[in-house]
Parts: structure tokens; sequence; C-alpha cells
């Protein structure tokens, strides 16, 4: 019994013990099983992870790209707007402009005072200005009466009230021809241009929507003119007004080319008047000289620049002439016959016909007859002739662009002469005047 006792412990043991070494078993093996899971939930979790970042990453990299493009299409509308409002901007202010807006080129202009310059240069041939009335004053040559002017030759705030009676908007102011002084001392000249010029521009800069100013340059010394001319570029003056002549020498003159050469690369303008008349002293009567001399000299003037290859050599010269370019529009056939059949005597220094240049430099519209200025339209051209009066003397337009608002041009054709030719002829645009 004891026996049996003791194997059947035996074998309860033993089996107990096998028991505990398969449960033992089982459960490494279960918990390998679940480290394997574990790892294999890790690994994967990290997979996971690793492609949501990937996906994240490319989301926000789309995402960017899409803030992108519509920041550049918000920006791209932005300019589109800006652009339109400035187109709708400029075509307000090209419609109201065209409206109403006229620029006079010719108009002259004198300071009040100026010093006694007989005294100043210690010689005679000087104009002063003799005030004996109120708004009134005697332009005198040392003690010769030279012309009565008012108080409109002086007083910018005159010359405005009258500007307002007539809609212009603009005078382009130059000094009076006789200041010119080529007959003087050079640097006497060059001072006295330099204090008329910096009258000009403080005119212009005290109302620069009314007012643009032309200088005056001391032509009788080259290097002394085109210092001048360069001082008139620091002013914020828009060209020169010169003189049909030098001492009665032509506009053709070799020495004067380095002048015409400065103002076309400075982008400067060119006024061309008549003064000191070819004849003057053999027509005093009648005031021929004003009537007939002035129109011989514009003409002298502008075949000068022709047959002398000024334009030919400058294109870009911008140069006008006073006076519908004097009696040389209505001569250009006779000039052009005598280019032709006198080669040897008109071809000498160009070889382009006069008939080429008509065109290619610009008028006013100082003509004083319908009949002439339509005349003047078809031999020049429509865009080359501006609105132009001679203000404030008597032998101009007393109502200014009178002659063009009367004529039966079309309104395009008006609204060139009365304004646009002048700004193409002075460089400018219609935006200049919103930012002065």
């Amino acid at each position: 019994i004891i026996a049996a006792l003791t194997s059947g412990i035996i074998f309860g043991i033993a089996g107990y013990s096998i028991k505990l070494i398969i449960d033992q078993r089982s459960q490494l093996a279960s918990k390998n099983a679940i480290n394997q899971q574990i790892n294999m939930a890790q690994e994967r979790s990290q997979e996971i992870l690793i492609e949501a970042k990937e996906e994240a990453l490319q989301i926000r990299s789309d995402s960017e790209k899409e803030i992108n493009n519509q920041k550049n299409n918000l920006l791209q509308e932005k300019n589109n707007l800006e652009s339109a409002k400035q187109d709708v901007k400029n075509k307000l202010i090209h419609n109201i402009f065209y409206l109403i807006m006229k620029i006079d080129i010719h108009t002259h202009i004198l300071p009040k005072d100026w010093p006694n310059l007989k005294e100043k240069y210690g010689y005679g041939g000087w104009i002063h200005l003799d005030h004996h009335r109120t708004g009134c004053a005697r332009m005198m040559k040392d003690d010769q009466f030279f012309r009565e002017v008012e108080a409109n030759l002086w007083d910018p705030s005159v010359r405005m009230d009258e500007c307002n009676t007539y809609d212009v908007d603009i005078q382009v102011l130059s000094t009076v021809p006789v200041m010119f002084s080529y007959w003087s001392k050079a640097d006497d000249a060059l001072d006295l241009s330099k204090l008329l010029n910096d009258h000009i521009a403080a005119v212009v800069a005290e109302s620069p929507k009314r007012f643009i100013g032309l200088g005056t340059i001391p032509l009788q010394d080259t290097e002394k003119a085109v210092g001048e001319l360069e001082r008139c570029k620091t002013l914020k003056l828009a060209g020169v007004q010169i003189g049909s002549n030098v001492n009665g020498k032509n506009l053709s003159e070799e020495k004067l080319f380095p002048v015409f050469a400065a103002a076309s690369d400075l982008g400067m303008a060119v006024f061309v008047h008549p003064w000191e008349m070819m004849g003057e002293g053999d027509m005093k009567k009648y005031w021929l000289p004003w009537l007939v001399g002035m129109p011989a000299e514009t003409s002298r003037a502008i075949c000068s620049m022709i047959f002398g290859g000024v334009f030919e050599r400058l294109p870009d010269l911008r140069v006008a002439f006073a006076h519908g370019g004097g009696s040389f529009p209505f001569t250009t056939g006779r000039v052009q016959h005598g280019f032709d059949v006198r080669p040897d005597l008109c071809a000498v220094d160009t070889q382009n016909a006069p008939s080429e240049y008509l065109g290619k430099f610009w008028v006013d519209s100082l003509v004083h007859d319908p009949d002439a200025l339509k005349f003047l339209i078809k031999k020049v051209g429509s865009d080359k002739i501006a609105m132009g009066t001679d203000y404030p003397f008597p032998l101009g337009e007393l109502k200014p662009g009178q002659l063009i608002e009367s004529t039966d041009l079309s309104k395009e054709v008006q609204e060139k002469l009365l304004f646009q030719n002048a700004l193409d002829w002075l460089g400018l645009d219609i935006g200049y005047f919103d930012n002065v």
C-alpha cells in the first residue's frame, strides 16, 4: 500500500511537473508570440508614422504650392486692377485734356526790373524798362523808344488771368528776342542770359502747371552757349529760344553745330524766332521789317538748317519755327526747284532734297488766315503745327486758338494743333502735369 501510494505520489508529482513545464513552454511561446506581435506592431506603427509624415509633408507641399499659386493669382489680379485703374485714369486725363486744354508755345516774358546794363557792362545798346505809369512801361534801347508794353509782359498773375479768359492752360515762356544780345561781348551776353533764364525758371517753379520755360543762350560764343544750355537743363527748362541768325551768320554755320548737337543729346527743344531782319534798314516804313522781313528771316533759318545738313546729321533734334515757318511753306516749290536745277549751289552740304524735311520740324500756327493754315497742314502735316500766339504783342493772335477753332478741321486735327503737337515738340507727355 505504501509502495502504491508512493508510486502514485511520484507519478502525480511527475505529471504536475510535466504540466508545469508544458505550461511554462506554452507561456514562453505565447510571450515570444506576443513580443513578436508587439515588434511587428511597433514596426508597422513606425511605417505608418513615416507614411503619415510623408503624406503630411506632401500635403504641406501641395498646400504651399496652392497658397503660392493663390498668392500669385491674387498678385496678378492686383496688378491687372492697378493697370486697369491706370488705364482708366489715363483715359480720363486724356479725355479731359483733349476737351479743354490749350498750350501756347509762342509767348514772351521779361522780368519787371533788372540792373542798368549800360552801367554794369560799360557800354550801351541794352534794353531797359521805363515804368512810366502803373501797369505800363516803355521798352527803351538806351534813350531810344523801342516798344510800349504792359504788365502782362512781366506779371505772371496778369498772364494767368488773361489765359483763363481764353481757356489757355499752359504758356511756353521765352524772352523777347531783342534780349538775345548776340552783338554784345560774350561774357556780358552770358551774364544777361543767366539773369533771364533764372527769372523764367522761377516763374515756372512758382506755377509749374501753367508755365513751361525756354531759356536763351549767347550764340556768339559756342562754348558759353553750350554751357548755358546745359545749365538750362538743370533749371528744368524744356529748351531754348534762339534767333534766326547770329550777327548775320546763318544757322548752318559749322561753329553753331555743337549747340544743336548738345540740344539733341540733352533732349532740349529749340524754338527759332526771327530777329535782326535782313533788309531792315531799307524798309523801315509801313512796319515792313515785321510784316515782310520776319517771314523771310524764318524761311532763311529753315533753309539754312536744311541745306546745311543740320536735320540730316541730327534726326532727333526737335526744332519749331515761329510764325508758321514764315514764308518757307509757301515757297517750298521754288526752294525744291532750285535744289533740283542748281545742285552745284544748293546741294553742297547735303544730298537730301528740301522736300524730304517737310514734316520733320514743327511750326507754330500763327498765320492769321484759315486758308493759310489749311495750306500749312498740307505742307508740313497736322502733326507738326502747334498753337502759338506771340503773346502779349499786338501782331500775335489776340484770341488764342481762335484761328484753329474757327476752321472746319476735324476735332482730332484741332486737338493736335491746340495741345498734343506742343507736347511732342517739348518731349513731354500728359503725365508730366501730374508730377509737377
